[in-house]
Formats: structure tokens, C-alpha cells, sequence
């Protein structure tokens, strides 16, 4: 069944923004694993990168800066069933929006995040963002850039995200490629995208990037899947250091690539025994009015959760 993920809104980036080639990789992927606009949301945050859930003809939830990742687990918790993608800026996401950054990666909820990483703050024409280098210069900034950058590869290792990618916005195959197989993870993944920002980014643009960029898959002897419990620790380190290259070579590609770790949905069905089959999006609350659940059924469903606090007095 073939199915029309575009929708007919006027997109209105900046001409020759990396934003139309997430776009473009993002319709691909789910064309080609034929998603189910009415099982999948699409989810994001404030800035030039939210704007993605109004052009894709999927659920779309444009929600706060720096917010996108709480309001998708809520979500994906309420809904199991759902395939849920994240898309947010750097700013959003390694900015106001960190905690939730690291949160998410160590509950391992089987969400996307696709970031769309160009180094500064677009939309409000060019602030230094979160992954701008200490000491770099871009052509709306006074002085340079004052702070660290952060690798968001390497926190995305370090807070337990078990897939977790690099890709490039005019590489549209081989981006398309990482996005399908992070939705095609079990488990919380993550897709940094170098995205140049032609605006306000004369540092990173695209003739940079071409100049730099090399693709871990062409190392024939790169394998960053973990196939066994007992390769794990081997990989991530592996990973890790790979992530610190930076500068005139930058990897794109899969970093890591973990599936036996348990999922919070796992983790959490474990407690509630009934958890995901009967899930908030799937249960009735009431009946003409009137509640379903009686007091003595509530009860008998949490009575494991239920703590008598009259005991301890």
C-alpha cells in the first residue's frame, strides 16, 4: 500500500538549509517501512527544527523548547504501540533540554531522537548553541564562542542510549539508511545529523563537511553491533573513542548498536504485570459517567504498589 507522508504546507526554511534533506531522508524512511500514519508520532521541540511534525503526514506534536523528550515518553508509556520520533536542534535538545536528554538514554524507552545539529540557534538568528566549538567564531557571533562544546555522540554513549548514530544532511541514501534502522531498534536511539546552517553557520557548511566526513561502514572491520553480553563493554569503548574524532576527519555512520538491553517497556511490564497489553491508550476510564474502576478493583490491581502508611504510626 503505497502511502503520501508529505503534506501540501508551504515549507518555509532558509533556500539551501540541511533541514530539507532530514526532511527528504525522514519521508524516504517511511515510505519504505510503509509506517502506519496513524501508529507513528511524530514529535518536536522549538526552533527551526520543529517545525518538521507540520510537513509529514504522520500524528505531529509541536511542543516546548526544550521539552520534546518528556512529552514522547509520556507517549510512548501511554501507548506501547506506537512508533514515536523525536526531532529537535542542538540547542533544544543538548540546551534547556539536556536532563531529559540523559533521561531518556537510561530508561531505554524505544524512542527516536533525530537531532538536527548545526551549531548554533537558528531561529533566533545565530546564538552559539551547545555543540558550537570553545573558541569558534560563526558569522553572528560578536566574539567567539565563550564555552565547551559537548559531543553528543559520546553523551548519548555514556547516558545509555543502545543505538546511536551519526549521519549527514546532503547524504540523503546513507541518511535515510540510519534513520530506518534506528526505528527499526529496540530501544532508545539516537541520530546526530550534521546540518548546515547557511544563515548563520560559516564555519560548519557544507564544503566543510565534505571535505571531512568519512563513513565508519567503508572500515570493513568496523562492527559496532553487539552480538553477544560479553562484547558490550568491548563496543561501547570502541564507540567512545571513535566519537572523539572530530576536526578534518568526522565519522558518520553507526556508532553502537545494542538490542539485549532490556527496554523500560520491559522493565516496567515486569512490575505491572499487565503493562503493555492493557496501557492508558487502550483502557476505558468510564462508562456513561460513572468510573470503571471501583474502588476495591484498584485495590486488587496495585495492591503490590499499595503502601498501608496506618502500619507505621
Amino acid at each position: 500500500m503505497e502511502r503520501n507522508y508529505k503534506t501540501n504546507l508551504w515549507i518555509d526554511w532558509c533556500p539551501g538549509c540541511g533541514n530539507f534533506g532530514i526532511l527528504t531522508s525522514v519521508l524516504r524512511a517511511f515510505e519504505e517501512l510503509n509506517l502506519d500514519p496513524s501508529e507513528t508520532a511524530l514529535v518536536s521541540g522549538i526552533g527551526c527544527s520543529g517545525k518538521i511534525p507540520h510537513f509529514v503526514n504522520v500524528n505531529g506534536i509541536h511542543t516546548l523548547h526544550g521539552r520534546a523528550l518528556p512529552f514522547s515518553m509520556g507517549i510512548k508509556l501511554a501507548n506501547p504501540h506506537l512508533t514515536v520520533v523525536v526531532h529537535g536542534g542542538d540547542g533544544d535538545l543538548l540546551g534547556i533540554g539536556a536532563g531529559h536528554f540523559v533521561a531518556l538514554g537510561r530508561r531505554n524507552l524505544d524512542i527516536v531522537v533525530i537531532m538536527h545539529n548545526n551549531g548554533v540557534y537558528g531561529l533566533t538568528k545565530g546564538q552559539a548553541s551547545p555543540t558550537l566549538e570553545l573558541d569558534a567564531k560563526t558569522k553572528s557571533l560578536a566574539k567567539p564562542n565563550i564555552q565547551q562544546a559537548l559531543n553528543p555522540i559520546l553523551l548519548a554513549l555514556s547516558s545509555g542510549y543502545t543505538f546511536v548514530a551519526r549521519g549527514y544532511a546532503f547524504d540523503g541514501v546513507h541518511l535515510k539508511n540510519l534513520i530506518k534502522m534506528a526505528i527499526q531498534h529496540r530501544g532508545a536511539a539516537f541520530v546526530d545529523v550534521l546540518q548546515p546552517c547557511v544563515t548563520f553557520n560559516d564555519v560548519y557548511t557544507a564544503e566543510f563537511y565534505r571535505k571531512a566526513i568519512f563513513k565508519l561502514e567503508d572500515d570493513h572491520d568496523w562492527d559496532p553491533v553487539v552480538h553477544e553480553p560479553n562484547e558490550a563493554k568491548e563496543k561501547l569503548l570502541k564507540a567512545i573513542d571513535k566519537s572523539m574524532e572530530w576536526g578534518s576527519k568526522i565519522p558518520i555512520g553507526v556508532f553502537y548498536a545494542n538490542e539485549l538491553v532490556p527496554t523500560f517497556e520491559d522493565r516496567f511490564g515486569k512490575r505491572l504485570k499487565v503493562y503493555p497489553n492493557l496501557n492508558p491508550s487502550n483502557s476505558s476510564i468510564e462508562n456513561e459517567g460513572r468510573p470503571i474502576l471501583a474502588q476495591n478493583e484498584f485495590e486488587e490491581l496495585f495492591k503490590e504498589f499499595i503502601v498501608d502508611i496506618r502500619r507505621n504510626r
